[in-house]
């Protein structure tokens, strides 16, 4: 399934992501510092979106009491609530 986040609070500002069979098959992070979301998408490819939440959730960035990585831990729960109700 294919799946688009709006994220607040922080740099980026769009996250495409695919999943398939509960794990992270590609995910697309527009906006916000190049080497850093670079690197977070290619970290989170083939990780279990339970794992990738539990990882994420809750990294604070500069005091805005969330982050990029915090983000896609929202996206990522957002995804499970939409599947759960399909």
């Amino acid at each position: 399934m294919k799946y688009s986040y709006v994220p607040h609070g922080v740099c980026s500002q769009l996250y495409n992501i695919e999943i398939e069979d509960n794990q992270i098959k590609e995910i697309e992070i527009v906006g916000g510092c190049p080497g850093n979301t670079f690197g977070l998408s290619v970290l989170l490819k083939g990780m279990n979106v339970d794992d990738a939440i539990s990882r994420l959730q809750g990294i604070n960035c500069r005091g805005r009491g969330t982050s990029c990585p915090d983000q896609i831990s929202l996206a990522l729960d957002h995804y499970k609530e939409i599947k759960e109700t399909n």
